[in-house]
């Protein structure tokens, strides 16, 4: 933690931090529409007046007495001080966000209370009155609507008056750290009367008829219409993610690649380097200039952009957490609860910030058992995009399989670690938000910075394999493998010796575990057993990485070779059936 002059931006979980920190910062924090986006911090500069400040987004908690270690970080921020406190409340859930309010005010800090998700409360009928809560909360209270950009102009203007305060901070009268002993139990019970009183003498509510994005949100949380449209949705997304995908590769990307980038880069170097050696390392069949290109730009990325466009609108809108609420019973059967099939959907589209997501489940057993089925079960969104234009030359059909087998072995592998791990499974408590039309400029600049991403993580790993690729090829050290390797490769798995570099690479990248398969000639049997060992396949390097960090080195061995050993075992059982029946 800084140790500079600190301001914090605190709040319940989706009452809009995120986007307060983007504006008044210009740095973008990831904001989405539930529980455990935020879940380590982040910090950016903030100038009141003609001073500069460091401005802390503290994960989202509903109180300073924590129960996850999300909230455990934002209790341990108060504790460290700070010289003032934008707290964001949500003007529809007024009550509930009092209780953090009033905990916070116990620490002696100024704070500027930002009154957000005003133009939501107005759509249930809800009014609250700014100057007799600024008179209750003993703070100024600033009406704001941060996707609108509403009232956010403000904040530094009242900052600075609450700062020219000389008020001395102090510890809060109770212990902050648990809700057992008898003084804490008293405050606590005391906070919750007051928020109560407080929030029914500022708020009046009238009979507002609920609105279409209203009906629509509480319909997705019933088996039915919400199963019906859960399905849906997914079809939709799987189109979206796949149909557009498709189509930018052949009318954009591959178009690019095969008439522009490559023949560019052929001609350059072969203009001053020989033939030989070098010249195959950089444009040969495995050249650095020209596979990269081949797999990462023109068969890899259109799927990672169509998978983000559609997933970042589903996290704006509010739908993840009403599918979490939609299977919690069933969720529940496999040994977790439905909050995690947030995190398992993140899983999707990067298997660690999944991982580091899943902090924010109330159990270790639950972290362990989520963890466990992303790395088996859940291939990352760049796999996915490898596995498609793998089984784009095969029956319509592959593609769906191998989706069905992912989820079986996604019940399986999480039925198995429920068993297996010890302890206990919290019941859902999940703040389900509004219903809402995501907003375009928060939109579009999230899509972009998970981009950006995407290339500054993804890029340097993928090239790194491709080098290796390359290094392998032209040594002579990939024929030798590939021999060495045979009876595994060849005689278990079926699949041409050269495959053996798909297993070689995918523990750099996961996806490149299918991309050396797209190139040769291989029989739908084939095709098939390959995608099942990749997506079984060892967890890449950076996967590996935040396993070590998040559980220990010996988890993160153990992790990687039951994967191993199971992608293997699974992948030649499905070839010996095949054959047996083919």
């Amino acid at each position: 933690m800084s140790k500079a002059r600190k301001i914090l931006l605190m709040g319940n979980p989706n009452v809009g931090k995120s986007i307060f920190f983007t504006e008044l910062t210009g740095i973008y924090a990831t904001s989405s529409n539930f529980v455990g986006t935020t879940v380590t911090f982040m910090e950016g500069r903030l100038t009141v007046g003609d001073v500069d400040y460091v401005l802390v987004d503290v994960p989202g908690t509903y109180s300073l007495k924590p129960t996850s270690e999300a909230e455990t970080v934002a209790s341990q921020f108060m504790q460290s001080g700070a010289d003032a406190v934008i707290c964001v409340l949500d003007a529809s859930n007024l009550e509930r966000n009092l209780h953090l309010a009033l905990e916070i005010r116990q620490y002696g800090i100024p704070i500027l209370y930002a009154l957000n998700l005003m133009d939501v409360a107005k759509r249930h009928g809800v009014v609250v009155n700014a100057k007799l809560l600024e008179q209750e909360l003993g703070g100024p209270v600033l009406e704001t609507v941060a996707v609108k950009n509403r009232g956010i102009g403000e904040i530094t203007t009242r900052l600075a008056d609450i700062l020219q305060r000389q008020t001395t901070a102090h510890e809060p009268p109770n212990c902050g750290k648990c809700a057992s002993c008898a003084s804490c139990r008293k405050t606590t019970d005391d906070i919750y009367d007051s928020a109560k009183t407080i929030a029914r003498r500022v708020t009046t509510k009238s009979n507002a008829t609920p609105g279409f994005l209203d009906r629509l949100g509480d319909s997705m949380m019933k088996p039915f219409p919400g199963l019906f449209i859960a399905f849906l949705v997914i079809a939709a997304t799987i189109g979206v993610v796949v149909g557009g995908g498709e189509v930018l590769i052949e009318f954009i990307f591959e178009p690019l690649v095969d008439y522009v980038i490559v023949p560019f880069f052929r001609n350059f170097f072969t203009s001053f380097i020989p033939e030989g050696i070098l010249l195959n390392i950089l444009v040969g069949e495995f050249g650095i200039f020209v596979i990269s290109f081949e797999w990462i730009l023109a068969l890899i990325f259109p799927f990672v952009l169509m998978f983000y466009v559609a997933f970042t609108f589903l996290e704006d809108t509010g739908f993840l957490p009403r599918i979490s609420v939609l299977f919690d019973n069933i969720m529940r059967k496999l040994g977790v609860q439905g909050g995690s099939l947030i995190h398992m959907l993140m899983g999707y589209g990067c298997a660690v910030p999944a991982i580091i997501g899943s902090r924010a489940a109330t159990s270790r057993k639950e972290r362990i058992v989520i963890t466990a089925a992303i790395c088996f079960a859940v291939p990352c969104i760049s796999q996915t995009g490898a596995m498609i234009a793998l089984f784009a030359g095969f029956a319509w059909w592959m593609l769906p399989a191998m989706l069905g087998f992912s989820l079986l072995l996604f019940v399986a592998v999480t039925l198995v670690a429920s068993k297996i791990v010890k302890g206990t499974v919290d019941p859902l408590i999940i703040e389900v938000p509004n219903l809402l039309i995501p907003n375009p400029k928060a939109y579009g600049r999230k899509l972009l910075t998970r981009m950006k991403h995407f290339l500054k993580d993804a890029e340097i790993p993928m090239m790194l394999a491709i080098i290796i690729a390359a290094l392998l090829a032209e040594s002579g050290l990939l024929a030798a493998i590939a021999g060495f390797a045979e009876p595994l490769v060849a005689s278990w798995l079926g699949l041409p010796p050269d495959a053996v570099t798909a297993l070689i690479l995918g523990i750099v990248r996961r996806e490149m575990s299918v991309a050396p398969l797209i190139q040769l000639d291989l029989t739908p049997l084939q095709a098939f057993v390959g995608g099942v060992v990749s997506l079984m396949y060892l967890p890449c390097v950076s996967v590996f990485a935040i396993l070590a960090k998040e559980f220990k080195i010996k988890f993160a061995l153990a992790i990687s070779l039951a994967t191993i050993v199971s992608a293997l075992l699974v992948g030649g059982i499905i070839n010996h059936i095949g054959l047996l029946f083919s």
